[in-house]
């Protein structure tokens, strides 16, 4: 499971003209899942997400997570996270999982978040979908489950 996660002033995401899911200071998440993914992955990068301490604190260090700063999280389910574009022009997108496996470990991550506290909006799985945001910093990390299970040298 991968995610972009970008600090956000606020953010929304909109479907055919109408805002499904809008916050205000927190992270909007971009999440793809990968072929092999499952609810381990989702709970994995949700604790991740609300504990990674990327806000700043009195001092302007990077000391504060989503949880401490009581702020939500938008996510929006993004399947290009996992594009191949080692050949050719056009990205392959085999590594990303079937709809059917994906939209139930996009929802288990979303309640992975809720369970740790985090107000949580999202956009519409598999719908085209416009997304909006202020960008606070910038500060923008990408996550990737199967790297945070790698050992730190």
């Amino acid at each position: 499971m991968r995610a972009i996660i970008q600090r956000v002033s606020q953010a929304s995401v909109e479907v055919e003209g109408e805002v499904v899911g809008a916050i205000g200071a927190g992270l909007l998440v971009l999440l793809g899942v990968g072929v092999g993914d499952g609810e381990a992955e989702a709970s994995l990068l949700a604790e991740k997400t609300a504990q990674l301490r990327i806000f700043a604190d009195e001092g302007g260090r990077f000391d504060r997570s989503l949880i401490d700063i009581g702020g939500a999280a938008l996510v929006v389910s993004q399947f290009t996270l996992y594009a191949d574009t080692r050949k050719g022009r056009r990205p392959s997108f085999t590594d990303a999982a079937p709809p059917e496996i994906a939209a139930p470990l996009v929802q288990a991550y979303a309640a992975a978040l809720r369970a740790l506290g985090i107000p949580v909006e999202s956009g519409v799985f598999g719908a085209s979908m416009r997304v909006a945001l202020v960008n606070d910093g910038p500060v923008t990390i990408s996550l990737d489950s199967a790297a945070l299970r790698l050992t730190r040298r």
